[in-house]
């Protein structure tokens, strides 16, 4: 599995697994522990993860949200030292220190929120996805080149 099969839905919590397209839309399962399923078709707004990016400060303008997780799983291996109850400075200065160049004005707490949660899930249901895309990332983009 990979970031392009994992899903978001607007208006509902955690992430889902892309199973397959179905006639009315796409059926997503989810990744937690009750592994319900869901069929969402085109009234709802779904973001599959490997086409979501942070804003920022750079000549690029975005950094892919792959690349943020991955950078999240090399500098705190799972333990992001965020409490549950941490204030929206303590978001911020956790963004900064991931991606220093992020841009505040267009990425809000709640989003920083929502990303910690989304690696949290990601880590807990594929811990795997992190690190293969860590080591075997480098590789597939030499691979493009060549």
């Amino acid at each position: 599995m990979g970031f392009n099969e994992i899903a978001t839905v607007a208006g509902k919590p955690g992430l889902y697994k892309v199973l397959k397209p179905s006639r009315s839309g796409v059926i997503l399962e989810s990744m937690d522990a009750k592994k319900a399923k869901l069929v969402v078709g085109a009234n709802h707004r779904v973001s599959i993860l490997s086409e979501i990016s942070i804003y920022t400060m750079t000549e690029e303008g975005s950094t892919p949200l792959q690349e943020v997780m991955i950078n999240i799983e090399k500098e705190f291996s799972g333990d992001t030292g965020l409490a549950k109850g941490a204030d929206n400075d303590e978001y911020i200065a956790f963004m900064k220190h991931i991606l220093p160049d992020f841009d505040e004005e267009r990425v809000y707490p709640s989003d920083i929120k929502k990303l910690i949660s989304w690696y949290k899930i990601i880590r807990e249901n594929t811990p795997e996805l992190l690190e293969e895309q860590a080591e075997g990332g480098e590789e597939a983009a030499e691979e493009k080149e060549a």
